[in-house]
């Protein structure tokens, strides 16, 4: 792939903080319920965003770079998806109000985007160095693999965090959300809102997913500008995404199984991939076209046997899946099949 250039890389961060600028702006100046043709607009915004970046990035870098941007965007869009069964959760669990959801949203997606970023130079810099970490990603990947598949009908427990215990711990805490307030004052005393816990939450839950996320693109390719490309735009358009679909998300019911299984397989290209560089160049690489073709079929059965599930059974709900089990789990007569 042909290097990129500091110009390249200055204006693709330029767009995404103007992105994440206008987010901000509606979600502080108008904080308001939104609406399900106002979350439309905005998903078909983004995913054009996106797809129009992929053939801009092609004719200008070449057919396999821009290949390895969409299959990466592809597999942080379909990752993403899981972060929005989380946000279902922590949103239900603290009981943001909807017209504070938006706020929650945009910051968290804030949030993600800059811990990402610190997790893509950190992985860009020790690939560039040790070989072997690919090794260590592909273990990982299967490791998060094996955990997301074993609880994969469970929802993570939010409440049992660390950083949410620690803030009720050691932080006086309101019970009102004050409209939409961080910090307020009760009798004259400083204290935080519920929504500084849900902000919290999220930051903390999207370290769990970076490590999970990053990992994977850097199985689809080893260029740190594309790995940020495919996790900045799959990420600006998760904020309107949630508000589209989050009546539909119950229906996935497969989607944690689909998840575990793509996690297995770039962890096993990774895994190859090692091999291929560092102990015999006879080890066999996966094509990337081939990766692409693996994610879509998974993706298409995943969300077409789940339809169908839930059709015939619209007493299943699907679960975002846990990478361990739950202190306390209520028996569940909801399960799909396995």
């Amino acid at each position: 792939m042909p290097d990129i250039g500091g110009m390249t890389w200055a204006v693709t961060i330029g767009v995404v903080l103007a992105l994440l600028a206008v987010d901000l702006v509606l979600a502080v100046v108008r904080p308001h319920r939104v609406k399900i043709r106002e979350a439309t607009a905005w998903s078909v915004f983004y995913v054009l965003f996106a797809l129009g970046f992929g053939v801009w990035f092609t004719l200008r870098y070449g057919g396999d770079a821009g290949t390895q941007y969409f299959v990466g965007y592809l597999v942080e869009k379909s990752l993403s998806v899981d972060n929005l069964f989380v946000f279902v959760i922590i949103m239900s669990t603290f009981a943001v109000p909807e017209a504070h959801q938006h706020k929650v949203l945009t910051f968290g997606i804030v949030l993600a985007l800059a811990l990402r970023a610190v997790f893509i130079a950190v992985g860009a810099t020790l690939l560039a160095l040790f070989s072997f970490v690919f090794l260590l990603f592909g273990l990982l990947l299967l490791y998060t693999a094996v955990q997301l598949f074993r609880h994969r009908d469970e929802d993570p427990d939010v409440e049992d965090n660390l950083v949410v215990r620690t803030a009720r711990r050691v932080l006086p805490i309101t019970d009102d959300y004050d409209q939409g307030k961080l910090f307020t004052r009760v009798e004259g005393r400083k204290m935080a809102t519920p929504l500084f816990v849900v902000l919290l939450a999220i930051g903390s839950i999207d370290v769990l997913f970076a490590l999970d996320s990053i990992p994977a693109v850097f199985g689809i390719t080893s260029e740190p500008y594309v790995v940020f490309a495919a996790n900045a735009f799959a990420l600006l358009g998760l904020r309107a995404l949630f508000f589209l679909v989050k009546g539909l998300l119950d229906r996935l019911v497969y989607l944690s199984t689909g998840l575990s299984l793509i996690l297995a397989f770039i962890g096993v290209k990774l895994i190859l991939h090692w091999a291929h560089e560092d102990v015999d160049p006879r080890v066999p690489e996966i094509p990337i076209l081939l990766s692409l073709a693996v994610i879509l079929v998974v993706l298409v059965v995943v969300t077409v046997a789940s339809l169908l599930k839930t059709r015939r059974d619209p007493s299943l709900k699907a679960r975002p899946g846990s990478l361990r089990a739950q202190r306390t789990q209520a028996p569940r007569t909801d399960q799909p099949d396995p």
